[in-house]
């Protein structure tokens, strides 16, 4: 029945509500307060020691990270050897096989033949210059002209 009455009074709900808000409010003074003299007392110590101790796990994360970071490059290391002597390998029995099968298609020597220009030794043409400049031309015209009689027959 209390509370029914208090609910048709609202003077009273708003008194209550101003009375929880000074209570908040007082007590975030009192944890000001009490951490003010905490921090000039007792915190100078708890803040090495969580120094201290951030410095030992710091420590022990960087030779963890450390270890793991050196073990991944050994890793590393050995996969890349491993796959070094394999691609060696494969392209070495590639090779074998190529070489084996052209021993096996190629015949044993090759059928010798001469070389036309080969046999012959040139003169050296010792001319006029006006005459070898001539004596160039003509040869490359005869060479050109010969060239165009192979492609068209």
């Amino acid at each position: 029945m209390l509370r029914s009455s208090q609910a048709l009074q609202p003077n009273r709900l708003g008194e209550a509500a101003l009375l929880a808000s000074r209570k908040v409010w007082l007590a975030s003074l009192g944890a000001a307060v009490v951490t003010r003299d905490w921090v000039q007392t007792e915190a100078g110590g708890a803040f090495k020691n969580l120094v201290k101790q951030g410095a030992i796990v710091e420590s022990q994360a960087v030779r963890l990270v450390g270890d793991r970071i050196e073990t991944s490059f050994s890793m590393a290391n050995s996969v890349w050897k491993e796959t070094r002597r394999t691609v060696e390998s494969t392209v070495k029995q590639a090779a074998d096989a190529a070489v084996s099968f052209a021993q096996q298609v190629l015949p044993r020597t090759l059928p010798a033949f001469e070389m036309p220009m080969a046999s012959k030794a040139r003169k050296p043409v010792v001319k006029s210059p006006k005459r070898a400049t001539r004596t160039v031309k003509t040869v490359r015209k005869a060479k050109r002209a010969g060239r165009t009689a192979t492609k068209r027959g």
